[in-house]
């Protein structure tokens, strides 16, 4: 027999023994996991940024209108009687567009036609009165120097009718020339007189355009001399549908007014339903460095502008950008938002 203590301190060693044992057994039954396997990037076309050297544009106003200009203008003084058209009319050259009206004239041209009543009527009396000398003179009752007379009086008079003629018929054409016609066909670009205006000779009653159409741009002085022949152009999508989005500058005219400088650019399906139309516009001025990608890595929802891009740890996230357009039209500036060295990230089959 052993004593007590001795008997319990033999239990509590049995016990620690048979905890170990079934210790040890659950660890041999587990399996140690295997280490986790990095995580594969999402589907896509992968694109480092990087900066590149593009053309430098600058935004800029402009408006559709053709190479020329025509003015319909007033070629007498008086008061706008009427104006037929209105801006946007087609119109062939010389039809009547506005009519001119002067009081004055007309009271000129009575008094002229009167002056050539008289005159055409006294001329009848002094033809009537040579006849009847005429037959005198031939029946020995008026002497040759009667006849003369006669004669002489006869031809003064049809001289005087001569003149009134011409008097009535200038003061005719002068009325009419209150005849506002249009100096060449096109569509009208202006035609903002109000009727009852008073006008001068020479004063403009309407715009006409003439010539191909063209984009005209108005730039500050400051890049005139960055502007030249060649240089791209674009416009925004929704401006002008139907028309080539990139173009290139045509002429640009030397003269600068008010600060301004002025030149023409030539865009593919640009036609004259669009004159008179304000557009934005974009022009080369120079060369820069930017961050450019095409537009398929750019999505536009709720009107935002958003790029996905790819962290280190694969994990793709959508980040706002402000976007510029470049000449490229499948292209586009990125202004903000990431920079050099990002990975970005558009859906499709990678490439």
């Amino acid at each position: 027999m052993f004593p007590k203590g001795q008997m319990t301190m033999r239990k509590l060693q049995s016990t620690g023994l048979v905890l170990a044992a079934l210790l040890a057994l659950g660890a041999c039954g587990e399996k140690s996991a295997p280490p986790a396997a990095p995580a594969a990037a999402p589907a896509g076309t992968q694109l480092k940024l990087a900066l590149t050297t593009i053309a430098d544009m600058k935004a800029v106003g402009a408006e559709v209108t053709t190479r020329d200009q025509a003015e319909a203008r007033a070629r007498i003084p008086g008061t706008l009687a009427s104006l037929d058209v209105r801006a946007g009319d087609s119109v062939s050259k010389g039809q009547r567009i506005a009519t001119i009206v002067d009081a004055r004239l007309g009271y000129e041209t009575s008094a002229a036609s009167a002056q050539l009543a008289a005159a055409e009527a006294e001329a009848a009396r002094a033809r009537a009165e040579l006849v009847r000398i005429e037959d005198l003179y031939r029946n020995k009752v008026y002497a040759k120097a009667r006849l003369d007379t006669a004669v002489a009086g006869a031809r003064a008079a049809d001289a005087r009718a001569a003149a009134a003629r011409a008097q009535a018929n200038a003061s005719a054409s002068v009325v009419g020339q209150g005849a506002v016609l249009a100096p060449a066909s096109g569509r009208v670009l202006r035609a903002d007189v109000p009727a009852g205006s008073v006008v001068a000779p020479g004063m403009s009653v309407a715009t006409i355009t003439a010539g191909p159409p063209v984009v005209r741009l108005e730039l500050p002085e400051s890049l005139a001399g960055q502007l030249r022949v060649g240089a791209p152009v674009t416009l925004t999508d929704s401006d002008l549908p139907d028309v080539a989005r990139t173009g290139h500058v045509m002429q640009v005219y030397p003269a600068i007014n008010a600060g301004r400088v002025t030149a023409d650019a030539q865009f593919s399906g640009l036609s004259e339903r669009f004159v008179g139309r304000r557009v934005s516009a974009n022009i080369a001025v120079g060369e820069r460095r930017a961050l450019v990608v095409p537009r398929r890595f750019v999505e536009t929802r709720f009107g935002i502008d958003y790029v996905t891009v790819l962290a280190a740890d694969k994990q793709a996230s959508a980040v706002p950008v402000q976007t510029a357009p470049v000449a490229d039209a499948a292209m586009v500036e990125l202004l903000s938002g990431v920079a050099a060295g990002d990975t970005l990230l558009a859906k499709g089959a990678a490439t």
